[in-house]
């Protein structure tokens, strides 16, 4: 699964390196090391513009923009938004086929940008106590971001006419490949930039072959081992990111 990330990068450094426009008002963050379900966070949409009453132009060109969403998909039928504390992930082998996900998957998908995700693998239980989890930081090799694939909804409280839409997002993960199955069965979809158009186009419904993990982007992943202080989500910072010794950690968490 996908239940913690990172994203460092400001808009303006995603508007040049996604090719988009900013459309989040100023209320990104500048940089969160360790994103959590229900936080607002930027991603990339690709929509056809609308007119001043707000129908949309199907024959005007697509227009690729950063948008504010929320972590958690809130499907537009759901009666209470709590719903999308349980839709974070989304799993690619059914996305087709679970009315929570499909008309989105065929009409609403958006880019999630970040510098990596966590993942925590079980180590050997120390004493024959409990199992100790070992947190990871999946990331690339370079400065570019990953691109998570996702899909979001629009819901509206039907009790408050009034009230702004809820723009919320769920990330798709796949089974994991290669290296990964020693950290985890699972892992988001990863798209990668040639693949960025097709994904974010919303006249197309068909995208089945792009919901396969990609080898070369999954072998050029970096798993560094990290500190336990990502566990925390009310720790956030560049040491989250930064490569430890496993066993410097623990004598310093003895000592």
């Amino acid at each position: 699964m996908c239940g913690r990330y990172s994203a460092s990068k400001s808009p303006a450094k995603l508007v040049e390196e996604f090719g988009a426009a900013d459309e989040t008002a100023g209320k990104a963050r500048e940089a969160d090391y360790n994103v959590a379900p229900t936080k607002n966070v930027v991603t990339v949409v690709q929509r056809h513009p609308r007119d001043a009453e707000g129908t949309m132009l199907p024959d005007e060109p697509t227009e690729r923009t950063l948008r504010l969403m929320r972590w958690g998909l809130v499907p537009f039928w759901a009666k209470d938004p709590s719903v999308g504390n349980r839709m974070i992930n989304t799993r690619a082998e059914t996305a087709t086929e679970k009315p929570a996900f499909r008309k989105a998957l065929a009409k609403r998908r958006c880019l999630v940008p970040a510098d990596g995700w966590y993942e925590w693998r079980r180590g050997p239980a120390p004493d024959g106590g409990k199992p100790v989890k070992e947190p990871f930081f999946m990331t690339g090799p370079d400065a570019k971001s990953l691109a998570f694939a996702g899909i979001w909804e629009s819901w509206r409280d039907r009790s408050d006419p009034e009230a702004e839409p809820l723009i919320t997002f769920s990330v798709i993960t796949t089974a994991a490949t290669g290296r990964l199955t020693d950290i985890h069965d699972r892992m988001p979809l990863l798209v990668p930039e040639r693949d960025w158009a097709s994904w974010l186009d919303p006249d197309r419904d068909e995208v089945g072959e792009l919901l396969v993990p990609s080898p070369d982007l999954v072998d050029a992943l970096e798993l560094r081992p990290v500190s336990d202080r990502v566990n925390n989500v009310r720790n956030n910072g560049p040491e989250l990111v930064e490569r430890i010794d496993p066993a410097t950690e623990l004598d310093q968490a003895l000592f």
